[in-house]
């Protein structure tokens, strides 16, 4: 590991600071931070200015940012809203999301567009749930009906999407069958752990412990839970899986798992929301702008015409499936759950570069999926929100902690 990685690093933390709080001083530019950030980190990059590389330490904390962004997204999940016909309902959605994908890929395979129909359906079935997060909890509307139906469908679309990632197109050539033979084994150390932190939980000279070291410089259930994150990362990755499984896998067991924050240790969410947002999350998207390839992407004008196709893709794909909702919700808030829906970025991120390892994607089209994701997270938070707040005045109360921005 060379000194000037650590130059690297320096620049593209730099970035993802100035980023922030360039637009805490244009209070009135709504404009998500992840676009900005990733931008930049195509200024920055090789494909602009050159004056960043992916060396060691940037990527070390770009993959740890991946896996973090996972790791929260997977905690947002409330388990006692996904049930009943909630779970119904996007459960639903994602089985016609997966029919549409399936038929737009073959579609875009038939017109030699891509080279892989299944791995560009995959790709489109997921939904950003570490972006759209934020916007539902800057509306007002984590903890409504509405924002925990919008959570689930992407929770569901995120889970689903990265389970078909890992059975079908592996790293290491694994039949679809020896991958769902390894998930298997992946689901019972999951169970396993799941069963083991819930016992240690209820012993009560752990729990006392616990509670004494977690507010001192021990922070003990910060570093417990960062345990959680790299173990169950660890795990997916010597099994043949994505890391982002195992990242999603243990957000997950600790929403399940974690039933007393607000009696016992309040501030554990805001201590991680502040280890993921405030460090390693703006490091890997910086980082993804920094490896995007934009030579590859104005390569020639049938690869620029692929990125309003793959972006209308996204919107069929994810929104349509949300009129299934119209039961639960009105027509506005059924049309705002498929535009946010539509949102993704980080798994394409994550897929784009698997696709071009065991070259399943070209690099224009992976480059064109990139620029269709950074549309979708630039476009539809920003119509979702616009639209949210012109229903204001039929908002149903909440009790998140999150103030309604005013601008």
């Amino acid at each position: 590991m060379t000194e000037s990685g650590f130059v690297d690093l320096l620049v593209v933390a730099a970035v993802a600071f100035a980023i922030p709080l360039t637009l805490g001083f244009a209070p009135g530019l709504r404009l998500p931070a992840v676009v900005l950030e990733i931008i930049a980190g195509i200024i920055v990059g090789p494909s602009v200015l050159g004056w960043v590389e992916v060396s060691d330490p940037v990527g070390i904390l770009a993959l740890v940012g991946l896996a973090f962004l996972l790791f929260l997204a997977g905690l947002e999940i409330d388990p006692d809203r996904l049930r009943g016909r909630v779970l119904r309902l996007t459960l639903i959605g994602f089985m016609l999301s997966a029919g549409i994908a399936l038929a737009i890929g073959y579609l875009l395979s038939g017109v030699d567009l891509v080279d892989s129909p299944l791995l560009v359906a995959i790709i489109l079935t997921a939904t950003s749930l570490g972006v759209i997060v934020p916007v539902l909890k800057d509306a007002g509307e984590i903890d409504s009906s509405f924002g925990q139906l919008v959570i689930a469908a992407a929770s569901i679309a995120d889970f689903g999407a990265i389970i078909l990632l890992s059975v079908f197109f592996s790293r290491d050539g694994a039949g679809v069958g020896a991958q769902l033979v390894i998930l298997g084994i992946f689901a019972g150390a999951l169970l396993v752990t799941a069963l083991a932190i819930a016992g240690l939980e209820h012993v009560r000279r752990v729990s006392n412990v616990l509670e004494r070291l977690q507010d001192t410089t021990a922070q003990i259930r910060v570093r417990g839970t960062f345990v959680l994150l790299i173990g169950l990362v660890a795990l997916a990755s010597e099994l043949g899986l994505e890391v982002i499984l195992g990242a999603f896998a243990a957000g997950l067991i600790l929403a399940v798992l974690d039933r007393d924050t607000m009696r016992t240790h309040p501030q554990l969410h805001v201590k991680l929301d502040g280890a993921g947002y405030g460090i390693f999350i703006p490091v890997f998207f910086v980082t993804s702008g920094v490896r995007f390839d934009l030579d590859a992407l104005f390569s020639s004008a049938s690869t620029v015409a692929m990125i309003p196709i793959f972006l209308a893709a996204l919107l069929a794909v994810r929104g349509l499936p949300a009129l299934v909702y119209g039961s639960v919700i009105d027509r506005r808030r059924m049309v705002v759950a498929g535009i946010l829906q539509a949102t993704s970025l980080p798994f394409i991120v994550a897929a784009t570069a698997i696709g071009l390892e065991l070259g399943a994607l070209t690099a224009s089209a992976a480059a064109a999926l990139l620029a269709a994701g950074l549309l979708s997270v630039l476009i539809f938070p920003l119509l979702g929100l616009t639209l949210l707040r012109h229903d204001a005045g039929s908002r149903e109360s909440v009790s998140a902690p999150y103030p309604t921005p005013t601008h």
